[in-house]
């Protein structure tokens, strides 16, 4: 069973998670092309694969680490 202590830190992400509003974010360059052109569905795609490379290395990070407590564990 965990200490009193770090049992906390398995919520603390969960917690972290709950407060995150949905953000679509581009470089200056990119939208000002995006938004000229006129097409709306072309720049929801780039928002959206904007969005996935920023989470590709969080997702990879928190399965190493995962991988590391569960190999400390046994």
């Amino acid at each position: 069973m965990l200490r009193k202590k770090y049992r906390y830190l398995l919520f603390l992400p969960l917690f972290l998670l709950m407060g995150i509003k949905p953000v679509f974010g581009q470089c200056a360059m990119c939208r000002a092309v995006l938004e000229s052109n006129g097409d709306n569905a072309v720049a929801e795609g780039i928002n959206n694969g904007i969005v996935y490379l920023m989470a590709i290395p969080y997702i990879l990070v928190g399965a190493l680490i995962f991988i590391v407590y569960r190999k400390m564990k046994s």
